[in-house]
């Protein structure tokens, strides 16, 4: 039986420099910061602030609320990539100073987000020396490599198997490899946020994280970056679990990413609100869904926001505009009574439905209508006007960074704003009605005796901690 000896953590090459093979994972929006990245720097670590519209703050130190003033989707958009690169930069020089001039310095972003090559160039154009690596997930971030090296930092590329990384190496990356520092592994089934499930695989059957990384060191191995390491991210919380990844040589290098533990440190800017609800956090209580707008499936806390998602979508039958023999049933949605067609059987459901409040019946892009509160209809459409485009491309507004601004599709109301609620947990607390990413180990928390009575450790604390291999 291997024990976990912490000599065993030798330092190793990341973004140019030795480091503890140990990295803070990015969490937007503002959930890792330059306070808490340049901590884990300080350490001898890799830390990562979030660049996906990093929060700005006032001389007090406190953040200031996201303010859009455009009356157009291009406008806010245009908006929303000036206050992202201000607050990023921002965050950077903050990690920086912090820092002290040890470990190294990551921000992380989403490659699906709202105008992310123009946000990359801004912040690293403001920043010159003070960013040592990109990390970047969340779609197939091509021109990550060539955006990098052209501001002489380090890609981390986020992947969740080696199929992704060899098409990633064999379209882009081959080009640009000296600016290639590691390869960040992220378990879909078991890390927080977004995750990059294909749709050859089933996320309710986790498949072995160590045969998947095996995987991905073989195709490095075939393009020679043997010497490059695999960040294994998801899943990760005692490193004694980890022993037999440690100085591997069927593996290679190996460096491990922590998401959710660095949320529960005094560096850590989420809210106390925050903080308390996650060590009460048990088994089964992180939910992998697919609710998020931006189409990837996502693993979140079960709250009473992530409820309303589940319980609004199971209040949902398909309709067809042209009656048939299996869609015989009349209903009539809106002020102008619209006639769509039903099957007979959903009739009763559908009357229960209006009989508890939900009257509202509002059509998908999957041609189904669900069915809701005038209230909570009346938000959906508030929220789908005031779309300030931060992804790329949004089913719940349909917007798009395209030329022609849209997705194409009908505006989803089974999905939600994904910046709004984001902002708002960061804002006032709120934890029962927001959006609350969370890894599957966040239960952890409650059974791991280094938090007992509530304790929440710095950053260096937890640093010393998972060194022992707790």
């Amino acid at each position: 039986m291997n024990v976990f000896n912490p000599m065993l953590l030798n330092p190793i090459l990341i973004s140019g420099k030795e480091v503890l093979p140990l990295v803070e994972g990015g969490k937007g929006i503002g959930a890792s910061n330059g306070i808490s990245a340049g901590a884990w720097a300080a350490c001898g670590a890799v830390g990562t602030f979030s660049g996906v519209n990093a929060p700005m703050l006032d001389a007090e130190g406190k953040i200031k609320p996201w303010v859009y003033k455009g009356l157009t989707r291009r406008e806010r958009h245009k908006e929303l990539i000036e206050q992202a690169i201000s607050g990023g930069v921002q965050q950077a020089k903050i990690a920086y100073d912090l820092s002290c001039g040890k470990g190294r310095i990551h921000m992380n972003v989403l490659w699906e987000m709202g105008g992310v090559e123009n946000v990359l160039e801004g912040i690293l154009s403001g920043t010159k020396g003070l960013i040592h690596g990109i990390t970047c997930g969340a779609g197939m971030p091509y021109k990550l490599a060539e955006i990098a090296a052209r501001f002489k930092v380090f890609y981390l590329p986020i992947v969740s198997s080696a199929r992704a990384f060899r098409a990633l190496w064999n379209r882009a990356y081959n080009k640009v490899s000296d600016w290639l520092s590691a390869v960040v592994y992220e378990d879909p089934w078991k890390a927080g946020g977004h995750n990059g499930l294909s749709n050859q695989e089933n996320p309710l059957l986790p498949e072995d994280p160590y045969s998947r990384v095996l995987a991905l060191r073989a195709s490095m191995r075939d393009f020679s970056l043997n010497h490059i390491p695999i960040i294994m991210a998801g899943g990760v919380w005692n490193l004694k679990n980890w022993v037999h990844w440690i100085d591997n040589e069927e593996l290679g290098l190996i460096a491990f990413q922590f998401g959710t533990r660095p949320l529960l440190t005094q560096e850590s800017p989420i809210p106390d609100s925050w903080k308390k609800r996650l060590l009460t956090i048990l088994p089964g209580d992180v939910l992998l869904n697919t609710f998020s707008p931006t189409g990837f499936h996502s693993s979140a806390f079960r709250n009473t926001f992530l409820e309303n998602l589940i319980s609004r979508s199971s209040r949902q039958v398909p309709y067809v505009y042209v009656q048939n023999e299996e869609f015989l049933g009349v209903l009539e949605l809106g002020s102008r009574g619209r006639k769509l067609f039903v099957r007979e059987r959903d009739l009763d459901d559908i009357a229960h439905w209006r009989q508890q409040g939900f009257i509202t019946g509002m059509t998908t892009p999957s041609q189904t209508v669900i069915f809701t509160t005038p209230q909570e209809a009346a938000e959906i459409l508030q929220d789908q006007r005031d779309c300030m485009g931060c992804l790329s491309a949004c089913a719940f507004s349909n917007w798009s960074q395209s030329i022609i601004g849209s997705t194409g599709e009908k505006p989803d109301p089974r999905s939600f704003c994904i910046q709004k609620t984001l902002q708002n947990i960061l804002l006032t607390g709120d934890v029962e009605h927001n959006l609350m990413f969370a890894g599957h180990n966040a239960y952890k928390f409650r059974e791991d005796p280094f938090y007992k009575d509530g304790f929440i450790p710095t950053v260096s604390q937890l640093i010393e901690r998972i060194q022992t291999g707790e």
